[in-house]
């Protein structure tokens, strides 16, 4: 990567629009060296009051989807529409990387191909670089970027495995969950997860032959939701019909995703939505950055307490508490109290 630019310089060009100082800002932020985390932060924090994560009129869109189901042809016309109205749209489309190379196939750009010539959109491929769950370290960092450059819609795509559907559900105001037509028995194991997750559910190619299959589906998950504890109590996940590929459903997916903001708006919930997961974020970073430290501080100590766990000579709590003193330098919970 060139030489990064200082924090004031890529501030200004990401206020200005500038899609080309955008992506390298963005690109600052996903790496790794000491000296581009340093200025990373500096610019994080500058741009704070500019991307406002709690006061921001953004819409923060979550898709997910398993393989196949149409995730990108659907952002592609969804995001096509948008634009066409008057939005800035920016997506934010997590790859799987290999878990030996690290590689990661970008293809987003490819597969949304009326939408990465848009000039009023930006689509970030983010590899993922093995973090839980198939979900980027810095997407949360991409959206505030973004965002403070002027995309009033971010829509974050998940691979649609593992657990990146729970992380980006915890990172965007509406979460929504793409079906195939048809509903067995075969398919439940991986649908059944995502429905407590969902905001709506969109049952996609409901057209031609498919179009029946879809509206049974339809049914059978308005039957499932209807069990279930709402993830908001003054929202109930509608089920809808689409077809990416014929544009229809597009507008009454916007509407709803407005209507689901405005019923959050009214009872003060999706600033308290957005307060909890900026809450949920420092605690994940908590937890990943003392990770960090663990390995690199006590490399040696922790394959020795590996091995002894391993071979039965130790409990993993009492190897962990060992660690952790080692850490901090204390015990990490008081000693018991002695009686007599």
């Amino acid at each position: 990567m060139a030489a990064p630019l200082d924090p004031e310089a890529l501030i200004e060009g990401i206020r200005s629009g500038n899609r080309a100082v955008l992506a390298r800002a963005i690109t600052l932020v996903e790496s790794k060296k000491p000296a581009h985390r340093e200025t990373a932060k500096a610019l994080l924090q500058a741009i704070l009051p500019v991307a406002d994560p709690l006061g921001s009129k953004a819409r923060r869109i979550g898709i997910t989807g398993v393989p196949g189901v149409g995730k990108s042809t659907l952002i592609d016309a969804f995001g096509t529409m948008l634009t066409a109205a008057g939005h800035k749209v920016a997506v934010l489309a997590v790859d799987p990387s290999s878990s030996r190379s690290g590689g990661s196939i970008l293809g987003d750009k490819t597969r949304m191909a009326r939408l990465a010539v848009d000039p009023q959109s930006f689509i970030r491929p983010s590899p993922t670089s093995g973090a839980l769950g198939g979900v980027a370290r810095m997407t949360r960092e991409t959206m505030a970027l973004c965002e403070a450059a002027g995309f009033d819609v971010v829509i974050v795509e998940t691979v649609g495995v593992g657990q990146s559907e729970v992380m980006v559900a915890e990172m965007v105001d509406v979460f929504c969950v793409l079906m195939l037509p048809g509903a067995g028995d075969d398919l439940q194991g991986i649908k059944k997860g995502v429905l407590e997750l969902a905001d709506l559910i969109a049952v996609n190619k409901a057209d031609g032959d498919n179009r029946l299959r879809a509206e049974q589906a339809a049914s059978h998950y308005r039957r499932a939701l209807a069990i279930l504890e709402p993830a908001e109590p003054d929202w109930r996940p509608p089920v809808m019909l689409l077809s990416a590929l014929e544009g229809e459903g597009l507008d009454q997916l916007w509407r709803t995703i407005e209507q689901h903001r405005a019923v959050l708006e009214a009872a003060g919930g999706l600033t308290a939505k957005r307060r909890r997961q900026q809450v949920g974020w420092l605690w994940q970073l908590l937890e990943t950055g003392l990770g960090d430290r663990l390995r690199r501080h006590l490399g040696p100590e922790l394959k020795a307490a590996e091995s002894a766990v391993a071979a039965g000579e130790t409990t993993p709590g009492i190897a962990a508490e060992q660690l952790l003193t080692q850490l901090f330098g204390e015990r990490t919970t008081p000693p018991a109290k002695e009686h007599g």
